[in-house]
């Protein structure tokens, strides 16, 4: 069986640094940070007292008053980031056959604040269990792609992906895949979370996870530095149109790239903490690549999974040098979290749109907050420091992690 060529031509972004893809772009080549002293909820016994959250967003600025009632934020999030992208792709919802198109969703938690709320209710109630009848379908995963396809009446496949951090990068992988086999033309993919509450930062600290720089929000999240101190929670969502090649070139559409490929792997190791050597990671670059059809050497850019954890960043460089050998050194590395925060379930989609932009505009985002040398990294990687660098990217990579070992990689290439 012959696979069908797949292609991206829609965009949408909700991010800590611009509410829309192109103000997305802007902030990224600019070296925005998008990290504050958090809005939500009084800090003052936390220990990270800062995250990435969206500015200036507005619920009702899309959905009426009780339409956003029975919807979590990271649902909102992602009805707004797709509708934005299924614009950019300037689909024609009256034409389009509704059966043959799927949305494939990535969320790693979910509805966790509207859990929080419901259970603090029940804790500080007198034990009688009244709970609100929208509490379950606003806390479910894939209640997500669930507002997305009820909204434009989708019927294709409707799922959710869940694989902590690597969920949205996993759900591209099964839109490529679902087209690439014939079961559908366009797949309304990516990824939202919303997970700056008191229970997300209360846990993430517990794990020592969350960089504790609060006298500096905005450099707080610095990949690759030698004092990072570990990641900084961020919020949003990213939305892609995947779609059949020849259906794309049929309706005259733009075209932004080609889905080449994609990988999964395991690390099989530890519930949280990388194999140091990488084992993992280099796996799922090489069957990505393998994947694609590519070889490793036609790669320009990697945009990194770069957390700014101690031990994750070291890990995924040793890694891309055992998978790229000396062209390594050649390749535009980078982590826009240094600018995002950790956008969790919904980092690889925010992250492959990145990768997708600098391909169009030969640009690749900064890393962000640099200022000291790490020893155990090579000082011959190229990791796009603190300002942005012009260079033709013909191939680009989106690398991304998830606690459990789940790693996922997408390559995109320019359409021939």
């Amino acid at each position: 069986m012959e696979l069908k060529r797949v292609v991206v031509t829609g965009l949408g972004a909700l991010t800590p640094i611009g509410n829309t893809k192109d103000e997305y772009w802007e902030g990224l080549i600019s070296g925005k940070s998008g990290a504050a002293p958090i809005t939500y909820y009084d800090t003052e016994l936390f220990k990270t007292k800062f995250a990435c959250e969206l500015k200036n967003f507005v619920a009702t600025d899309f959905f009426d008053r009780k339409e956003a009632r029975k919807m979590d934020k990271f649902a909102q999030y992602a009805v707004v980031a797709a509708d934005e992208a299924i614009e950019d792709a300037k689909l024609n919802l009256d034409e389009v056959n509704k059966l043959r198109v799927g949305v494939i969703w990535g969320a790693g938690i979910g509805g966790l604040e509207t859990f929080q709320q419901e259970v603090l209710n029940f804790a500080g109630g007198n034990g009688t269990p009244r709970f609100n009848p929208f509490f379950i379908p606003k806390m479910i995963a894939d209640i997500a792609p669930a507002n997305i396809s009820i909204k434009h009446g989708f019927m294709g496949p409707n799922y959710t992906t869940v694989s902590a951090c690597a969920s949205s990068a996993n759900a591209m992988f099964d839109a490529l895949n679902m087209i690439r086999l014939g079961h559908c033309d366009v797949v309304v993919s990516g990824g939202s979370e919303a997970a700056v509450t008191i229970a997300g930062m209360g846990g993430f600290n517990a794990m020592h996870a969350l960089s504790t720089r609060n006298e500096s929000p905005e450099t707080a999240s610095r990949p690759f530095d030698g004092t990072r101190d570990g990641f900084v929670l961020g919020e949003g969502a990213g939305a892609l149109i995947l779609e059949e090649y020849e259906h794309a070139k049929a309706r005259g559409a733009k075209i932004y790239c080609e889905v080449a490929g994609g990988g999964l792997s395991s690390d099989a190791y530890h519930m949280t903490a990388p194999h140091p050597d990488g084992i993992g990671v280099i796996a799922v670059m090489k069957n990505c690549l393998e994947n694609a059809g590519l070889k490793p050497e036609d790669v320009d850019h990697i945009n990194t999974h770069g957390t700014s954890t101690p031990l994750g960043d070291v890990a995924e460089l040793k890694a891309i040098t055992e998978v790229f050998g000396d062209h390594a050194k050649n390749i535009n590395i980078n982590s826009t979290k240094s600018m995002t925060g950790h956008l969790l379930g919904a980092a690889g989609a925010i992250e492959a749109i990145s990768a997708i932009l600098a391909m169009e505009h030969g640009i690749v985002p900064p890393t962000i907050n640099h200022t000291t040398v790490d020893e155990n990294i090579d000082p011959e990687l190229n990791l796009t420091l603190n300002t942005a660098q012009k260079r033709e990217v013909n191939v680009a990579m989106s690398n991304t992690f998830g606690f459990g070992g789940h790693n996922a990689c997408i390559v995109f290439k320019k359409i021939d």
